[in-house]
């Protein structure tokens, strides 16, 4: 999950996922990170003004509300019945998406710098670009 690591409302998406994904299904990046501007870069998203997030589908890049129906897919019951979601026109979905993704920073507001992962998650998360994505 590439996500927008200065941003309130994404971080505490982030932390509610590692407290749910108990497993560790799910792994991370922000965008400010030199692995999330590469996949940013290659997938066509500003890393300095993003407007969305990525999430990787076994290896298939989704984002708006695609990427969100996907990452609930890979969460533990009850959450998992939030992917039902996807019944709803894909036009009407990514609106709603849009709407609380241009206003993330009046939700939550806005961080100087990046989360840092507490030590027990850090594991989970990839900063630098992988030998084989680059």
């Amino acid at each position: 999950m590439v996500f927008d690591g200065l941003c309130n409302f994404c971080s505490a998406q982030v932390q509610l996922i590692l407290r749910i994904d108990r497993s560790g299904a799910i792994r991370f990046t922000s965008i400010q990170s030199p692995y999330g501007r590469h996949l940013a870069a290659r997938f066509g998203i500003d890393p300095d003004d993003p407007s969305t997030f990525l999430f990787f589908d076994h290896g298939r890049p989704l984002e708006a509300s695609d990427a969100v129906i996907a990452m609930l897919r890979r969460l533990p019951r009850p959450r998992r019945w939030l992917r039902a979601l996807r019944i709803l026109p894909r036009f009407m979905r990514d609106a709603l998406y849009r709407l609380v993704a241009r206003n993330r920073y009046r939700l939550l507001g806005k961080r100087d710098s990046c989360m840092i992962p507490a030590p027990h998650v850090r594991a989970r998360f990839i900063d630098e670009i992988p030998a084989d994505a680059r």
